[in-house]
């Protein structure tokens, strides 16, 4: 299966072709969850707080009246089970008292009940739906194959979350998980910032035997078992070395709850494409902060940090280059220093120029303010300590090794990668 991701402002988003006829659904791909939802009805999808998206860029809805393939999914289902989790306490079966064993025992001629689903900020409403989804077998749009019966969220409300999710995790309800490919595995190769809203291009996603066929040669971290929270992809942080120049630079040490697990599932670096930035766990984040500024002796730009919200920018010089007589303004790189992450079996992937400091704007008086986007984890003591999030992926292909639980990095031009493969809208 191969499907081009496009990238918004703050993720990267696949259209999904559910229903008969079928009707093309836009949602953002997630390796942090396992749930795949749209907004379900033309007038009655209802968000809150998601303002900022709406008035913008409004997104198409899912309405089962106009598929023929369209049915609830039923509540002896084990999806239907799956769904109403009984830790989520905002789920109308927790809510209500009823219990998913007496529910399910017997002959049970009644829709799955109404669920709730709850992300790091949203929470989500809806009904679970089985429709026939379309999916592309290769590169060419024509090469498709159509998938019965596949079980997706149908949402009728939400709070802070506007678009549609494809869930990639390992649990049963994933997107991967439904299509029989979680055995194998996927892979994805994000493109840079300056690609969004391009119509032109896009990242490619392939899933099943293609994605993981030529990875022997490739380096590998381990995917860590999470006693707790098996379903989502954990890899282990050993360090972060700063670069600036020639050398071997300074080598951070990293806390071990970046790499391990308390007796309650709480540890770990979470990879998560449905989170924009990498975060960090304090206090380690802020001495990652005070390394850097020690290793930078440009100006800062206190202003844009307060306006913004990230923590460090810098007004760096910039670089007149003529290029078939125009000139042009350039960013010499190498004046910010290289983050290079350190994962567990020696693996070391240099981020990529772009994935650290990226330009807040267009140059203005021969220089421009560049901001580290990284930022600090919540400061409680549950969940993921880290989260590698999809903006320091870009330009590197990431692929999940399902069969030998490994996540795979190389850095790539994913531009030319997409262009390889035909991968346009």
């Amino acid at each position: 299966m191969m499907e081009p991701l496009k990238e918004i402002r703050d993720g990267y988003i696949m259209s999904l072709n559910i229903g008969s006829p079928p009707q093309v659904i836009q949602v953002y791909m997630d390796t942090g969850s396992d749930l795949t939802w749209v907004p379900c009805g033309n007038l009655s999808f209802n968000c809150i707080n998601c303002d900022d998206y709406t008035n913008n860029s409004p997104f198409s809805k899912y309405s089962p009246l106009y598929s023929s393939s369209s049915i609830r999914d039923s509540c002896t289902s084990q999806l239907c089970i799956d769904v109403h989790t009984s830790d989520n306490p905002y789920d109308p079966c927790y809510i209500a008292g009823c219990s998913l064993s007496t529910l399910i025992k017997g002959t049970c001629s009644r829709p799955c009940p109404s669920f709730v689903y709850t992300y790091g900020e949203g929470v989500v409403a809806g009904t679970l739906t089985k429709d026939t989804l379309r999916v592309h077998q290769s590169s060419n749009q024509d090469d498709t194959r159509d998938v019965t019966n596949f079980c997706f969220g149908c949402v009728g409300s939400a709070y802070k979350e506007p678009i549609g999710i494809a869930g990639f995790g390992k649990g049963s309800l994933s997107l991967p998980s439904q299509l029989g490919f979680l055995h194998k595995g996927f892979s994805h190769c994000f493109l840079g910032f300056k690609f969004a809203n391009n119509p032109n291009i896009s990242s490619p996603l392939v899933i099943g035997d293609l994605a993981i066929s030529s990875t022997e040669h490739l380096q590998f971290t381990p995917m860590l078992k999470n006693p707790i929270y098996p379903n989502y992809y954990y890899i282990g942080l050993e360090g972060i070395t700063i670069n600036l120049g020639i050398g071997s630079g300074s080598l951070v040490q990293v806390p071990t709850n970046l790499r391990d697990f308390d007796s309650f599932g709480n540890g770990g670096m979470l990879i998560d494409s449905g989170t924009t930035y990498t975060h960090l766990p304090q206090p380690f984040y802020s001495h990652l902060l005070l390394e850097l500024e020690s290793a930078i002796d440009h100006p800062r730009a206190t202003e844009v940090e307060t306006r913004t919200g990230f923590d460090l920018c810098y007004r760096v010089p910039c670089i007149n280059n003529v290029t078939d007589g125009v000139m042009i303004m350039d960013v010499d790189d190498h004046l910010l220093p290289s983050i290079t992450f350190h994962f567990l079996n020696n693996v070391s992937l240099v981020l990529p120029q772009g994935n650290s400091f990226y330009a807040m704007g267009a140059p203005h008086n021969s220089t421009v303010v560049k901001c580290l986007l990284f930022q600090s984890s919540d400061e409680n003591d549950y969940g993921p300590a880290g989260i590698f999030g999809s903006f320091q992926q870009q330009n590197v292909e990431v692929v999940y090794d399902m069969e030998k639980e490994r996540i795979v990095f190389q850095t790539m031009d994913c531009a030319s990668s997409s262009a390889f493969q035909q991968l346009h809208f």
